[in-house]
């Protein structure tokens, strides 16, 4: 069927400064200012206009910075509890769920949220990008997402992943070969893949997705409250996310204003409740210290602690938690909070939902299912409070059972201590 679809038009805000400026075609930071701060993009629809559902994940394309309509997306898709909310005493739990359960309209292959950010990211592309290579850092469920997306649509791909992740790069078919993969050593995390893919980037011909300085990234997963909110018929009052960079709670946020603008869906701000996946906690330390930056975190402690959490995507070292228009912020404006949960109360509550819900979700969707679980035995959530809770991944396991599974291998692997010259010249023996 073809879809009748328009560009959306929209600007570029400086949060640093307020300047509001033209979109070059990839910028991810504002030209010319030295503040470090996010730029956040200004649609020209002030009210959100929803599309029908065969667009996918563009029916929310007015609060996208959309450029070409790519075919197979789907949204996150929001209902109201009845098994989980009785069990929590909640009147007015809604779960909203990005993953594989076709019953609910929920048909994402990648079985994770993280299919609204490459679909958003690589609809902002502009044909000056299709000669180039985009490089995405990942701890793995981002990486499936963008590795699907760019194979459907043969867009040159470079994953960066940590190689004791790579059991997270499964698909229902074999891909495309635009789609490559490195990996940094085992032991390594997601900081090191990070870092691998900053090398990469300066090489000639590639060029960042830009993690959370990329609008589209945030306002892909921003969808999940355009869902709820347009669902509900009005503004949550607390969201419950678990966070590794806390991208999307950021994109939570941003969503929130701009329904607040919109004038139709009230005029409160969501209470953002974060979690993080304990021993690996350093938004929560910066965040119960008061601090805005993050706390001194030894690498090798890290890397321990990355490796001892059940939700090994909640692994991000280097969050943008700090930066103006960050998660610090965000948490400020909302009056949130971030709170702590253990591997065992994870693995407690992903039983909990299976059993109550009837779909299993993923580690860090536990962790945030856990999270709610401790506020409300806390008393911080009233009974009659509306409440989001935003399952990022889930149904996988079901999806496996259904399907055939492919694997993408990694065309090298690289020492956390790999020069740029020897990084340049296997990456160099590669070919799109």
């Amino acid at each position: 069927m073809a879809i009748d679809f328009q560009p959306t038009q929209y600007r570029l805000q400086s949060l640093a400064t307020g300047r509001v400026f033209d979109d070059s075609g990839w910028l991810l930071e504002a030209p010319g200012e030295d503040m470090p701060g996010l730029v956040r993009a200004v649609y020209e629809q002030n009210q959100l206009h929803l599309k029908d559902e065969s667009f996918g994940l563009f029916r929310f394309s007015d609060w996208l910075p959309a450029q070409r309509f790519l075919h197979g997306s789907s949204a996150p898709v929001t209902y109201k509890s009845k098994e989980l909310a009785a069990f929590l005493r909640l009147h007015h739990l809604y779960i909203t769920f990005s993953g594989w359960w076709p019953e609910r309209g929920a048909i994402m292959t990648s079985c994770s949220f993280k299919e609204t950010e490459a679909f958003s990211v690589c609809s902002r592309m502009q044909p000056q990008n299709s000669q180039k290579v985009l490089v995405v850092a990942s701890a793995g469920n981002t990486a499936r997402a963008f590795a699907q997306v760019c194979s459907d649509n043969q867009i040159p791909l470079l994953l960066c992943v940590p190689e004791d992740n790579l059991d997270a790069l499964w698909f229902d078919k074999s891909l495309n070969e635009c789609v490559k993969l490195v990996a940094t050593a085992k032991g390594s995390d997601y900081f090191d893949a990070i870092h691998l893919s900053n090398i990469v980037c300066g090489f000639d011909g590639f060029y960042a997705e830009g993690g959370a300085k990329n609008i589209a990234r945030r306002d892909g997963m921003g969808t999940t409250v355009l869902s709820a909110t347009t669902f509900i018929g009005r503004l949550p009052d607390f969201y419950f996310q678990a966070v590794g960079s806390g991208t999307g709670a950021i994109a939570a946020w941003e969503a929130n204003l701009r329904f607040l603008a919109d004038g139709r869906f009230g005029k409160h701000k969501m209470r953002l409740m974060v979690s993080q996946n304990a021993p690996f906690q350093p938004i929560y330390d910066a965040w119960k210290a008061g601090s805005r930056a993050i706390l001194p975190y030894d690498d090798a402690l890290a890397r321990q602690h990355a490796e001892l959490i059940a939700a090994t995507v909640l692994s991000n070292r280097k969050p943008p938690y700090p930066v103006i228009g960050g998660l610090f912020d965000a948490l400020k404006d909302t009056q949130g909070d971030v709170l702590l949960v253990h591997n065992e109360e994870a693995d407690e509550a992903a039983r909990l939902f299976e059993q109550l819900e009837g779909i299993d979700i993923h580690p860090a969707a536990a962790v945030a299912v856990a999270s709610l679980r401790q506020a409300v035995a806390k008393g911080r959530v009233p009974t009659d409070a509306i409440v989001m809770l935003n399952i990022t991944g889930g149904g996988e396991k079901r999806f496996k059972a259904e399907h055939q599974l492919h694997y993408l291998k990694p065309e090298q692997v690289f020492e956390v201590d790999a020069s740029p010259e020897e990084i340049k010249r296997k990456i160099g023996l590669l070919k799109w």
